[in-house]
């Protein structure tokens, strides 16, 4: 009984992430670029890369990797942290006459951030998932491997999980490397600026 609620749970946020995570921020993106919203339009790129996270975590789930069940927590952190940072943009955004897009943006702001730090904190059981040797394998551990495994069927029935796995992991070490140069290099120049110096 106890496994099919945690298992419940799982798919339920996986809709709610597609929904919170793509859907929403794709049309906010498109809606923006026409209405030439230059700030939402910036924010919601810096969105973008941010959140890809949640898609490399994706791929190295397809293939067990344990480092999926890290990368899908830091994914929850970054994502507000991501949407709230720039005071540039904030306060160009904030600036702005009131619209329906500046509605729709903030109000999905204020949601992504509670969906996000509330995902984190129910993602903190499946942390052992990463660091206990051979408890991938485990029913509890298999639970948030259901969704990716699903995709996987979905968009890439003939790909070999290894594959996409090996795909998940260059995207993380590249990810990896440009939050390095981030947070090593451009935050120190232009702190929390969003706009290029």
């Amino acid at each position: 009984m106890q496994d099919e609620i945690v298992r419940s749970l799982v798919w339920a946020d996986y809709r709610l992430a597609v929904l919170f995570t793509v859907f929403i921020p794709l049309v906010l993106l498109i809606w923006a670029f026409v209405q030439k919203a230059e700030a939402i339009v910036r924010l919601l790129i810096i969105y973008w890369r941010v959140a890809s996270l949640l898609m490399i975590t994706v791929y190295i789930l397809i293939a067990g990797g344990p480092v999926g069940f890290v990368s899908g927590f830091l994914a929850r952190l970054l994502i507000p942290l991501s949407l709230w940072f720039w005071i540039d943009l904030n306060e160009d955004i904030e600036d702005r006459p009131n619209s329906p897009l500046k509605l729709a943006l903030t109000s999905w702001r204020w949601a992504v951030t509670v969906y996000c730090t509330l995902g984190a904190i129910a993602t903190i059981p499946f942390l052992s998932c990463a660091f206990v040797p051979g408890v991938v394998k485990e029913t509890f551990c298999q639970f948030l491997r259901e969704p990716p495994l699903l995709f996987k069927q979905f968009f890439h029935p003939n790909s070999q999980p290894g594959f996409l796995g090996f795909i998940g992991m260059t995207g993380l070490v590249v990810y990896l490397l440009y939050l390095s140069y981030f947070v090593l290099v451009r935050l120190g120049k232009q702190g929390r600026s969003a706009m290029e110096q």
